[in-house]
């Protein structure tokens, strides 16, 4: 349970936040014990974020509603990001049949912004709008090298969660890791987020060296190399990062 909020906002706030990227659903019970609102103040906000679709009330509780993904996807910046990034990411699932992904950093965690995989895609623990700690995945690693370094410094700095026996937890090793990526523009993972999945990433820079997002492509190792790949997603990449610009530069242009 966290700390009941003052406001009225940051009640609506603990709601929704509620839900983690493995739930479903949640029920008024499980809702109260997550938010510490009162009963009667859980209820009515319940009541009001139904009638505004920000919730949909199901047989065995409450799930997100669809018009906060319609909101989600009118955010400019991630639009925009998504937009241009999809026909690469088409492309890059053309060429590898195996699953791609589109990938923001925020906080110390990797946010899927997009995902793309056919009738044979690996199991993986990434989702749309799911997250994922930053050195557990090759799109995290991708993301953290560039990142500005307190955020590096921060992560490198605070335990580091063992996700599979291969998960890299010790600071000095995922460090030396880091600035290889940044010297390669390329980034790898080893069945370090699940067993039996591997994938390579590289970040999408703009035009200021700062990290816009990260792509990668992650297959079963059992018949996906990462290595093989790495060249069309580094390429992917870079032609995100150009589009970017240039449209940048259009939209600034008098």
């Amino acid at each position: 349970m966290t700390d009941v909020p003052n406001t009225l906002l940051g009640k609506v706030m603990s709601v929704l936040n509620a839900f983690g990227p493995d739930d479903d659903e949640l029920g008024f019970a499980e809702l109260g014990r997550r938010t510490g609102l009162s009963k009667s103040t859980l209820h009515r906000l319940l009541g009001e974020l139904t009638d505004t679709r920000l919730l949909d009330r199901t047989p065995r509780g409450y799930r997100l509603g669809g018009h906060l993904f319609q909101l989600g996807i009118r955010a400019s910046v991630e639009r925009r990001l998504v937009e241009v990034s999809t026909p690469f990411l088409e492309d890059l699932y053309e060429r590898t049949h195996e699953t791609v992904h589109l990938g923001l950093l925020e906080g110390h965690e990797v946010v899927y912004a997009a995902k793309i995989g056919g009738h044979r895609q690996a199991s993986s623990p990434s989702r749309l709008g799911g997250r994922m700690p930053l050195h557990a995945t090759a799109i995290g690693k991708a993301l953290l090298a560039h990142a500005p370094s307190p955020v590096r410094a921060e992560v490198l700095a605070a335990p580091l969660d063992r996700r599979t026996p291969r998960t890299v937890v010790t600071p000095g090793r995922l460090r030396r890791q880091l600035t290889a990526i940044r010297e390669t523009g390329v980034a790898y993972e080893f069945e370090e987020s699940r067993i039996g999945l591997a994938c390579v990433a590289s970040p999408v820079l703009g035009h200021d060296g700062a990290v816009v997002a990260a792509v990668s492509v992650a297959g079963p190792t059992t018949r996906f190399d990462p290595r093989t790949h790495a060249a069309s997603v580094h390429a992917a990449a870079t032609g995100i990062a150009l589009t970017l610009i240039r449209r940048a530069g259009l939209a600034t242009t008098p």
